[in-house]
């Protein structure tokens, strides 16, 4: 379609549909009103491009793209016929500029719901006004001829009017790019969706057709703009898991709406993507929400862009029946990135239907984000259909999870080699060369600039080259980095303490399920400060919440990022037991120089005379509240750097963490008469004691094909909540 023939029917298009909607208010039609409310059209237009004809491939594009169209159809009952999806050589300049038009501007009415999602290459680039601005790099069209020095790119400032245009507030934008392309070289195991494109290049005949589009749009118009980053260098970077490379922010943005209630805030579900992406290692991505038209401050529930089909969330929907009629097909993107991974065969999902009968399915297999299931309780005589949403009910994970290391590329044969030998060395650990398989940590040189720094006062370069260990996003992990000059083995072999730590912190992240638990509990992190504790976030398991619960504040940033907190401030948690159960608790964590942290609640036997201290179990009577750890005055829980991410596990259970106490008082910890968060000597062991103590807790009936090999976690009987936060 030519520019000016696309521009004549957008003006025409959005003249008649305002004339339209002030008709239809003007009448005051109860029926029309109510029809409004309750069945909006749902649009979409979904792009996604892994192939560019000359800059190198990327490889999670089209599953984001798979992602969103799931989640739309089975989450907030999208039809698939109101999605289009625009994807490889197909997503052209042109095409997408005719399916805005056709698609979306056509056929939107006020108050329908549209979704638009971008995944691929960005890059900054000028405009016809010589400007510098951000785009979305596109396909070219083939039948076209192209001008010298033109780029057939999307500029996102273009996006953004085009949305704003549209007849209806209800507008969701998903911008899964970034435009900044590092000059210096980052150990990283995570592709880059950024691409540098000549300086000579141009987007053309930009200025007009802004002008035009900028005319057509009202103040009372607005629409969410979801990206994948906040600032001009942040990168928006690519994630590979075992069968499939997705977005990272595309992955941890859905798998959260998967979770979340129709009373869920936009605000806290990317604050939830935000330490998703951050627990990945991508420090220097960092996503943002914008609110185009509106009050950023604005609160906005997920009701009014996306209209959930059912108030409890799920971690996947049947897709499909084969022939025997036993087996079912299912997706499963509502499940944790992490957990996903680790999902073992006989974990049990359960499917609900209206008249309130369940059937209970059991994984067979698993191949990247789908699934083979099979009935257990055939006798209930409920047969699951297509479409129906699956809920995690109890969890298989492996007892043999290792840490993996992937190793730089960058780096020599020989150094490969002593470094696969140094890491065989750790129980437990096994190493990858970065991009041929998942990994959790790269291991690799400082980059040039920081040996540069470290180097100022000397003269060679050479005799400081040091190794370290870096986040999947390339960001350097605190404490790991070698002597001037070391040898690469010996850097490895002096990383044994750090990686029990790194992977005790990846054994407890796979407990996550705010999503999944039946246990009812909440969990509060605040401030404290010299009238009132101050809220920073709060978690809460989602499938216990109420008409009364779900509509409380969730304290997370505005903006969606994760929260910050200042060095020397003091925090705490405020625990609340909203089940009809006593309910203990366990709190683990990383502090931000990657040190593990534990909760040791000390108490002395005053019966006994010369006791020591000893630990003791915390627990939370049904329907009441505790904050930990309750220290006296001078000994509060005070943060302390270096400016980097800090987690905190908090893990609740319906029995005493009886083994985790054992294991907690095999090491010389230093003892005190009251609650005190110290560091954690042994943390491989203590997890691994907090995993048996919630499999013991819940008292999982056999399942079918089970054996000793895995940890069997009910969803009735634990929830565990992870906080990140950035120290600054």
């Amino acid at each position: 379609m030519k520019r000016r023939t696309f521009l004549q029917k957008f003006g025409s298009i959005l003249a008649v549909l305002g004339a339209t909607e002030a008709e239809w208010l003007t009448l005051g039609n109860r029926y029309y009103q109510a029809l409004a409310q309750t069945r909006p059209r749902k649009l979409a237009l979904l792009v996604g491009i892994n192939q560019y004809p000359h800059s190198p491939a990327l490889t999670g594009c089209l599953t984001d793209v798979e992602l969103q169209r799931e989640l739309l159809i089975h989450r907030f009952s999208f039809q698939p016929s109101d999605i289009l999806c625009l994807t490889e050589e197909k997503a052209t300049r042109e095409s997408i500029e005719t399916a805005f038009s056709e698609h979306l501007v056509k056929q939107a009415q006020p108050d329908d719901l549209v979704v638009f999602h971008f995944s691929g290459y960005g890059s900054y680039v000028k405009s016809a006004r010589e400007q510098e601005q951000n785009a979305l790099v596109l396909i070219a069209d083939k039948n076209k001829i192209q001008e010298s020095h033109n780029v057939n790119y999307l500029l996102e400032e273009y996006v953004h009017l085009m949305l704003r245009s549209l007849p209806t507030n209800h507008v969701t934008a998903i911008l899964d790019t970034s435009f900044y392309t590092p000059s210096v070289y980052i150990p990283s195991a995570l592709r880059i969706r950024s691409h540098r494109v000549p300086v000579e290049a141009i987007v053309a005949n930009e200025l007009e057709f802004q002008k035009q589009l900028q005319d057509k749009i009202s103040s009372s118009q607005s629409a969410l703009v979801l990206k994948a980053t906040s600032h001009p260098r942040d990168l928006a970077q690519e994630l590979q898991l075992s069968g499939f490379s997705a977005g990272l922010f595309t992955y941890a943005l859905t798998q959260s709406l998967w979770e979340a209630t129709p009373a869920t805030t936009i605000q806290f579900c990317m604050s939830q993507a935000a330490g998703s992406v951050q627990r990945f290692g991508s420090n220097q991505q960092w996503p943002t929400l914008l609110i185009e038209g509106k009050n950023q401050q604005t609160p906005i529930r997920l009701s009014e862009n996306f209209l959930p089909n059912s108030i409890l969330g799920a971690e996947g929907v049947v897709t499909g029946i084969e022939e025997d009629g036993k087996t079912f097909q299912l997706w499963l993107g509502g499940f944790p990135a992490q957990v996903l991974e680790y999902l073992g065969n006989n974990s049990r999902l359960t499917i609900e239907t209206q008249s309130g009968l369940t059937a209970q399915l059991t994984v067979r297999s698993r191949a990247g984000l789908t699934a083979k299931a099979q009935l257990v309780n055939v006798e209930s005589g409920v047969i699951p259909q297509v479409g129906q949403l699956v809920r995690e009910t109890v969890r298989l994970l492996p007892r043999s999870v290792s840490l993996v290391i992937a190793l730089d590329p960058k780096l020599e044969r020989i150094e490969r080699v002593d470094s696969t030998s140094a890491f065989a060395t750790f129980s437990r650990v096994t190493s990858v060369v970065a991009g041929e398989q998942p990994a959790d940590y790269v291991f690799g040189r400082l980059p040039e600039t920081k040996i540069k720094d470290l180097a100022a006062t000397s003269s060679s370069l050479v005799s400081l080259s040091r190794y370290s260990l870096f986040s999947l996003g390339g960001e350097q992990i605190p404490n790991t980095v070698g002597e001037a000059g070391e040898a690469v083995k010996v850097s490895a072999l002096r990383l044994g303490l750090k990686l029990q730590a790194l992977l005790a912190a990846k054994l407890w992240r796979l407990t996550n399920n705010q999503g999944s638990s039946r246990l009812g509990v909440r969990a509060t992190l605040e401030v404290m400060g010299t009238l009132s504790p101050r809220a920073l976030m709060q978690q809460q398991t989602v499938r216990t919440q109420t008409t009364d619960t779900s509509g409380k504040k969730s304290y997370s940033p505005e903006t969606g990022e994760i929260p910050s907190v200042a060095t020397g401030n003091r925090i705490q948690f405020r625990l609340e037991n909203l089940s009809d159960r006593p309910v203990y608790f366990m709190l683990l964590g990383l502090n931000s120089g990657r040190i593990p942290m534990a909760l040791f609640s000390w108490y002395r036997n005053i019966e006994i005379a010369d006791s020591e201290p000893r630990l003791q179990n915390v627990v939370i009577a049904p329907g009441e509240t505790l904050t930990v750890p309750q220290t006296t005055p001078g000994m509060d829980w005070v943060v302390q750097g270096p400016a980097f991410l800090s987690e905190s596990q908090l893990i609740f259970s319906t029995s005493p963490f009886t083994q985790t106490l054992i294991a907690m008082e095999a090491v010389k910890h230093t003892k005190a008469e009251q609650q005190r968060i110290q560091s954690l000597l042994n943390p491989l062991e203590v997890t691994q004691a907090v995993l048996q103590d919630l499999h013991n807790a819940s008292s999982v009936t056999e399942t079918n094909g089970s054996t000793a090999d895995s940890y069997e976690l009910d969803v009735n009987h634990w929830a565990s909540f992870s906080f990140v936060y950035q120290v600054v």
